[in-house]
Parts: structure tokens; C-alpha cells; sequence
């Protein structure tokens, strides 16, 4: 499937969460939700916006940014640019 934000929104795939600590396993209700991901698709921004963000950008982005979406079994976040904290490069 394809899909392309619209005006200022990018789709982010989030980091993979760490599951396991020095050989203690953590349960799903413990996990922190990453805090990092990839742009893997990004909007063509506002008029009084422009998108700075491209697909492949690494970013770091607030703990309660995004709306999860499920894509071909795989869960991305849905946020719009000003939800993005940084770009890490």
C-alpha cells in the first residue's frame, strides 16, 4: 500500500523497542514508546509552512506525538512536522 501525508503531516516508522535490559526481560505494559523513528513519507507542507522533513530523515519526536496507524502489519506514527523535536544527522 502507498500513502501520502497531506499539507504538513509525515508518516514516521518509530525505532525498534529494546526488549530485554542486561538479561531482564521487560513486559509489554513496562515498554517505553520510542522516541525516535524514520520519515517515511512526508507532505508537500502549508503555504505558511514549508516541509523541511524528507522520507529517510531520522528524527526524534515527543512522547505523545502522532496518531498510530497499521499499515501492511507494520504500526507507523502519523504527526505533522511541528510534532518532530529534531533531526538527528
Amino acid at each position: 500500500m502507498n500513502i501520502k501525508p497531506l499539507a504538513d503531516r509525515v508518516l514516521v516508522l518509530p525505532a525498534a523497542v529494546e526488549e530485554k535490559i542486561g538479561g531482564i526481560i521487560i513486559p509489554d505494559t513496562a515498554k517505553e514508546k520510542p522516541l525516535r523513528g524514520t520519515i517515511k513519507a512526508a507532505g508537500n507542507g502549508t503555504k505558511d509552512e514549508e516541509m523541511i522533513l524528507k522520507e529517510g530523515d531520522e528524527v526524534l519526536y515527543g512522547k505523545y506525538s502522532g496518531t498510530e496507524i497499521e499499515l501492511d502489519g507494520v504500526k507507523y506514527l502519523m504527526m505533522r512536522q511541528s510534532d518532530v523535536l529534531a533531526v538527528i544527522g
